[in-house]
């Protein structure tokens, strides 16, 4: 039975646990490997569950605390399945200032969605994040990977728009 502390054993049969057992396996289950294992997890299921963060906790014999703080830190990592289609606001002082809240307002308006949530089809994630560390570009976004720049509102849903097309 999986205990909170030091078990390797995955949470369901998912044959995907193995590549989550083979990265901290790589690592020596060594808790410094933490943001590793999470992308691994991440990448293998889309999405941080509370089952995945717990067996990450115990396996890495980190706090689940540690763990949850990490993965709610970077904006990288999702707690929920996401999307089809991602878009990460920047939510930072200069983008702030550039023009952030009417290009949420503009995105609220046109899709229903507030940051952190996912339009009602599964086709676009809203997520915000506090730096993206590009502030000479503010306001910026991460489109589907790609880091956009000087953004309006208007230019922001007609982007977003290329994704239901």
């Amino acid at each position: 039975m999986w205990t909170e502390f030091g078990s390797t054993t995955p949470p369901s049969s998912d044959t995907r646990w193995r590549i989550v057992g083979a990265a901290m396996r790589k690592h020596g289950y060594r808790p410094n490997a933490l943001i590793e294992t999470l992308h691994t997890v991440q990448e293998t299921f889309g999405y941080l569950d509370e089952q995945a963060l717990r067996f990450v906790a115990g396996a890495l014999r980190v706090p689940l605390s540690q763990v949850y703080g990490v993965a709610t830190f970077y904006h990288f990592f999702n707690l929920k399945p996401q999307g089809r289609h991602t878009c990460v606001i920047c939510t930072g002082t200069a983008c702030y200032i550039k023009g952030v809240p009417a290009i949420l307002t503009a995105i609220e308006e046109t899709y229903g969605i507030k940051p952190g949530e996912t339009t009602s089809d599964g086709n676009i994630s809203l997520v915000s994040a506090r730096c993206l560390g590009s502030c000479g570009l503010a306001p910026a976004a991460v489109m589907d990977g790609d880091v956009v720049g000087k953004l309006t509102p208007l230019e922001t849903v007609n982007r977003m728009r290329r994704w239901t097309k």
